[in-house]
Order: C-alpha cells, then structure tokens, then sequence
C-alpha cells in the first residue's frame, strides 16, 4: 500500500492505466479511495477494497454483494429461532473532473424486509418497531431494503484539500464510527452489535444533506438530516423535514489508524416517543494492518445517548483478523438500556447489560469474483441480578451462516 496523502494522492506515481488512477481516488478528496467507508466516514487507509470494476468512457462503476443465509438461535424465555437471510448489494458509478474534482453516485440494497418486521431474536438488542405500536425489544429490526441512495461531488482546493458536498435519500450525516456491516474489524459476522443504536444506527436515515472540508489527513463536516429512525415499512422510501443535525471531525494520524469524535442533535427520533429529543456523542479508534496473506482490524468505540433524564453510554471493542481463506472476528459490548423493560413505547429503568461473542468464517474462491464461505458464531450475554428471572440467567446464543460474496 502507498501513502495516498502526498501531493494529489489520486495521481497514483507508477500506474501507467489511467483508470486505475480513478479507482485509487478518494471520492470525496485527494487521498486513496480505501480510506472511504459508509456515508462519508473514514477508516484507515491500509484497509481492504475489493469489488468488480468496469470503466465505461468517462465513468468508472464498481459493485459488490454479499448474501448471508443465517440460522439464529437465542436461549431463554427471551429468546427463539429462525432462519432468515441478509446482506447488501451496492453499485457505485464516479467520474473525475480534469479539473480533479469528483461526482460520484452510489446505491446500496438490502435483502433484510424479506426476514419480516420482526426482524431476527438477538438478546439484549433493542431499537425501532414491528407495528408502529410495540417495539422491538431482544430482537434485532430488519434494515430497509433502500439503504443509500445518494450523490457526492468534492471540489479539489489544492494538492491536499477539497471540498465537498453529499445528499442521500436515504443516505448517512456525519455522526459515529463507519457503519457496522461496513467496518472490517466486525463485517464477517453476521450478528448486528447491541450497541448500534447508540453508534451506528443512523447509517439509514430518510433525507440528509452534509457538507465538508478535507485537509490532508483531517475532515470537518456538518449534516442536517431527517432525525426520525425508520418505520416498519422497509420496502418504501420515507421523506421528512431536515430538523436535526451532526458534526464530526475525522482524523488519519497515520494509514493504519483512523479516529472520529461527533456530535448530534436528533429531533423525535424514535416513533413511539415523538416528543422526545436526543443528544448523542461518540468517538472510535479503528486499527488495521495487512500483510501478504491477510489483515488485522480493531475498532474501538463509545457512544452517549441523552434525553432530558438520562444518560446512556455504550462500549464496544470488535476485532477480526484474516489469514488466507479464514477468518477470526470477535466483538465485545457493555450498554446502558432503559428499553429493555419499558411497555407500551415507554422507556423503563436503565440497566448495564453485556455481550461477547467469538466466531469464524471459511470462505473459497469458486469463480473469478465469486466465493462461498460458511461460519458459526457463539454469544455470552451477561445481564444484572435484577433481570436474571427474565432471562433465566445468562443465557447464549449462536448463529451458524453461510454466504455467498461477489467482489
């Protein structure tokens, strides 16, 4: 890997084939497009692309798919099974400017309605509704099946600067770490964190526009965004009123090393409580080094989420690391949840809960861009004495997948 932070890092010095020059672009500045992740947010530069890619006149088109078919298995009274599938799908068309300038348009797609509004058991989770009446609680929500549909255009200021603006319906403001699916510390497991709703949750959000400035290895940007989370309904494509708003700084000390802090305002974001705002922050650490025959990733993060009577943090620490066609990823979680007990939509006491979970993914090349791969995870819940006659304990819970990728 090159250090892409040097003079205009898209020109790539070396690479005789000028497409490759605008593949190893950053889409929104002058630095290499493996430092992009969701939404507008970055991850160290080192970090792994892969994806197929086709150059048809001035336009380059990227895409890449995964499909997870997934057995899930939670113990307890709280708990339960069921098979369901999930994954993503995303297209990216971008041009580049002989001005050095950038637009780019990206889609991203998601199998997650066909699970149903129930979405799959996943103990200690809790975010969104089925019905717009009860909310979810032990249950991980499905993701819409439009998960970014969105425009970016970066206006280069000099060798190391640029400007830019990015819209989506839906799309991600500038708030939180990379979105979990997308970090390469977690993305092979197939369990989505508890913690989401704190740090990651607004990688779907129905209108958002988001404006920024890139000087070498340091962003600044703003979003206003449509606070609202998701309804039940995951096939359509929401609008709403821009109300809320977000702030991050993103950092890249090194290429191996990418920081975040952020800080939000989100206006009735749940939709059973409408009249109720939040505050969030969060900040995250997200390591990664490759070698010849594989990589390692590490992501750590906070996130606070307040309301005018309480004060939720969550903590997590996931790390995964590749070795030819295996792959190890673990997670650990600790949040601050207040929806674990409440009824009808309302929020109940706040209990520290936590989560760990170990797993493995094998994967083999089948065709050219074409792999199926098949793993197992475990999970240890950790609960307070106060919930342990709700949860008969401590329980478990394990997931056995296989998926198939396109890249």
């Amino acid at each position: 890997m090159h250090d892409m932070d040097g003079p205009m890092a898209g020109d790539e010095r070396g690479m005789a084939d000028p497409s490759a020059t605008l593949l190893m672009s950053g889409a929104l500045g002058p630095y290499g497009m493996s430092r992009e992740a969701s939404g507008t947010a970055w991850q160290p530069d080192v970090s792994e692309h892969s994806g197929l890619h086709r150059v048809s006149g001035d336009w380059t088109l990227m895409g890449h798919a995964v499909l997870n078919t997934v057995y899930d298995r939670q113990e307890g009274p709280r708990g339960g099974d069921k098979a369901f599938a999930s994954g993503m799908a995303m297209a990216i068309a971008r041009r580049r400017f002989a001005s050095g300038d950038m637009l780019q348009f990206r889609a991203m797609l998601s199998p997650d309605p066909l699970m149903g509004k129930r979405g799959y058991p996943l103990l200690l989770a809790s975010g969104e509704t089925a019905d717009g009446a009860t909310p979810l609680v032990d249950r991980q929500h499905p993701h819409d099946f439009f998960m970014e549909l969105s425009a970016s255009y970066s206006l280069k200021l000099g060798a190391r600067s640029s400007a830019f603006v990015y819209a989506g319906l839906p799309g991600e403001p500038a708030f939180g770490p990379p979105a979990f699916m997308h970090r390469l510390s977690i993305m092979d497991s197939p369990e989505a964190p508890i913690s989401h709703h704190w740090l990651d949750s607004t990688h779907i959000v129905f209108g958002v526009a988001t404006a920024g400035l890139v000087m070498g290895r340091v962003k600044v940007e703003a979003s206003r965004f449509n606070g609202r989370e998701p309804d039940q309904h995951r096939w359509n494509i929401e609008a709403g009123a821009l109300d809320s708003t977000a702030l991050r700084l993103s950092w890249n000390p090194t290429r191996t090393l990418s920081l975040q802090g952020s800080w939000g305002r989100f206006v009735a974001p749940e939709q059973l409580a409408p009249g109720e705002n939040q505050t969030r922050w969060s900040a995250s650490a997200l390591y990664t080094r490759l070698s010849a025959t594989g990589w390692w990733s590490t992501t750590l993060a906070w996130g606070r989420r307040s309301t005018g009577h309480a004060n939720l943090d969550a903590f997590v620490l996931e790390s995964a690391v590749k070795r030819g066609a295996w792959t190890v990823f673990a997670r650990a979680e600790r949040t601050e949840n207040d929806e674990l007990v409440g009824a009808g939509g309302h929020h109940g006491p706040a209990f520290a809960v936590a989560k760990a979970s170990l797993g493995f993914v094998r994967d083999l090349r089948v065709a050219d861009h074409v792999s199926l791969g098949a793993g197992a995870l475990l999970a240890f819940n950790f609960v307070p004495d106060a919930l342990e006659p709700l949860y008969a304990g401590d329980p478990k819970g394990a997931m056995a997948f296989v998926r198939i990728k396109i890249d």
